[in-house]
């Protein structure tokens, strides 16, 4: 009987998990870029043969790989990747990796991201534009022209989130690794004036999250239930 419970609180644990993402998931429907998050659960044996107990792992998080709706806004200082890149962001807790473009230039020329972070390179640095010289243009591979002349290049990074990420910001993911340059690839650019949404689809979370509560409630009877019987043969033993 005690097995049983057991296994019905680490059901409890995963499903609680679960249930925080698809919140997280939600409440960023809207944020510009964002990338929803999933759990991948796994049995844990314990024991062998007949006494053989699975258990439910408290789940790994990882990062949906799918691409957000692209909205043209005409801003020259927005900008949205096309393919599988990320920007580079140089922050205090170190370099950030986003898929939110909505960058702006400060009276000293620096390219900054909506959260005032500066936005880095191919090679790792802050990206430096002249601040008399407008808006600047955009190629699709990231070069920034100022006029006819080019004044620097906005980093495109491959990289991949471990299981467990840690979030930083609106939509940013702390690198826990040196991200990688991408360089002469077709399939992946930049366009200008454009942002990428949110993958979320709000109301396939709200389905995910409506299964989540029913499963948390029938394990919470579940454990009800075996609770009563193990008192039930408790008094049973007792009056014996």
């Amino acid at each position: 009987m005690q097995d049983s419970l057991y296994v019905a609180l680490s059901s409890q644990i995963a499903l609680e998990k679960r249930l925080n993402t698809i919140a997280d998931n939600v409440a960023n429907a809207s944020t510009v870029g964002f990338r929803g998050t999933g759990v991948k659960f796994e049995d844990v044996v314990s024991g062998t043969g007949q006494k053989a107990v699975s258990f439910a792992s408290p789940g790994d998080s990882f990062l949906s790989t799918a691409h957000g709706s692209m909205t043209e806004t005409g801003n020259p200082f927005d900008f949205a990747i096309q393919g599988d890149a990320w920007f580079g962001l140089e922050t205090p807790a170190g370099t950030v990796m986003t898929r939110d473009g909505r960058f702006s230039m400060d009276e000293n020329g620096q390219l900054l991201s909506i959260e005032g972070h500066p936005v880095l390179d191919a090679g790792g640095a802050p990206i430096q534009l002249d601040p008399r010289g407008g808006p600047p243009r955009a190629g699709a591979d990231g070069m920034l022209l100022q006029g006819d002349q080019p004044v620097g290049a906005i980093g495109l990074f491959g990289f991949e989130p471990g299981p467990n990420f840690v979030r930083y910001g609106n939509s940013g993911i702390l690198a826990d690794r040196e991200p990688e340059p991408i360089a002469d690839r077709i399939d992946v650019g930049i366009s200008q004036g454009f942002l990428e949404q949110s993958n979320v689809n709000p109301v396939l979370e709200m389905t995910r999250l409506i299964q989540v509560q029913r499963a948390f409630e029938n394990v919470a009877a579940l454990m009800r239930q075996t609770e009563s019987t193990t008192d039930d043969a408790i008094k049973t033993l007792g009056s014996k």
